[in-house]
C-alpha cells in the first residue's frame, strides 16, 4: 500500500513537472521582429510607444517593428 501511494506520488510529481516545462517553453515563444515596410505593406502602421516601434493594425498587429 505504501509503495502504491509513493508510485502515485512520483508520477505526479513528474507530470506536474513536465507540464511546467512545457508552459515555460510556450511563454518564451514571441512574435518576430517585421520590417517597417513589411508592417505598411500589410496594412498597419509603425507606431512609437517609448524606445520602441511597434506595428499597430493590418496582418502584423502587435508585432516588434525593427
Amino acid at each position: 500500500m505504501r509503495v502504491r501511494r509513493l508510485l502515485a506520488a512520483a508520477i505526479a510529481a513528474a507530470a506536474l513537472a513536465g507540464a511546467g516545462l512545457t508552459g515555460a517553453a510556450t511563454a518564451q515563444a514571441s512574435a518576430p521582429d517585421i520590417s517597417g515596410y513589411d508592417c505598411t505593406y500589410a496594412g498597419g502602421k509603425v507606431v512609437y510607444y517609448g524606445d520602441h516601434k511597434y506595428c499597430q493594425g493590418g496582418k502584423y498587429d502587435g508585432y516588434t517593428v525593427y
